[in-house]
């Protein structure tokens, strides 16, 4: 068995680009995008994963002190890095996990994937990106004693996504995702309200929709067990229904 650091170690894919990653566990590989609150956000995600599932999770340049080059901005960077990334490490069949601005990215990702076979599921939860009429993305307020993105975070955030938080174009372009697809929204999402999510799932070809009642922005934080068992029962069985069919509130 090969054993990886847990701590995260520093990738270079670009000069003067270190990236930190934390690569741990064996089996299928797991790959989890960050939002706004940083990898912390993620913990108790690679956590249940870790020990059935090779678990990659990156620091994305910007966050915890990772450098930020000023000429590395927009979300194609990012994308591309990662898509590298998993080229690099000669990663097949990934389940891509992003939550929120690091569902942006793992949408993108499947987008650019398509032939690849890079990815092989995707899960989005509380994702942002596309702009979807009429439901405008609103910035995170963390509830008392709830961590979420700092100041710092939400500057580095608006360097890749820009003032508007979503790409006119990321709605048509989702048409092209082909892996399946899993979207979770919780029912009190203020970030993105699950109509917003419904629009989301609904442009991909097939996803699956689930919202999770009486959760947030981050609904694995206040329904784990019900979260990770949809995700769990996702990840290994076949196809979902449509989004069209799919449970609502």
């Amino acid at each position: 068995m090969t054993t990886r650091p847990a701590a995260p170690a520093p990738l270079q894919p670009y000069p003067g680009l270190p990236l930190p990653l934390t690569d741990v566990g064996e089996g299928r590989p797991v790959l989890l995008l960050h939002g706004g609150a940083g990898p912390a956000s993620m913990t108790a995600v690679a956590d249940h994963f870790t020990p059935t599932h090779r678990v990659l999770t990156p620091t994305h340049p910007g966050w915890n002190d990772a450098p930020r080059p000023d000429w590395f901005t927009g979300v194609d960077g990012l994308v591309e890095t990662y898509l590298d990334l998993l080229d690099d490490l000669r990663l097949h069949d990934v389940l891509v996990l992003g939550s929120s601005f690091g569902g942006w990215l793992a949408a993108e990702m499947a987008v650019r994937d398509r032939g690849r076979r890079r990815i092989g599921r995707l899960v989005l939860m509380g994702a942002i990106g596309p702009e979807v009429p009429g439901h405008a993305v609103r910035m995170p307020t963390p509830a008392p004693g709830v961590p979420g993105p700092s100041p710092e975070a939400i500057r580095t955030m608006l360097a890749y996504t820009g003032p508007a938080l979503a790409d006119p174009k990321l709605l048509h372009r989702l048409a092209r995702v082909t892996v399946p697809t899993l979207a979770i929204w919780g029912e009190n999402d203020a970030v993105v309200t699950p109509d917003f999510g419904r629009a989301y799932a609904t442009a991909i070809p097939d996803a699956r929709f689930e919202v999770i009642p009486g959760a947030g922005h981050l609904p694995w934080r206040e329904a784990p067990d019900t979260v990770l068992s949809t995700i769990d029962a996702f990840a290994s069985a076949g196809d979902g229904p449509s989004a069209q069919d799919s449970q609502s509130v």
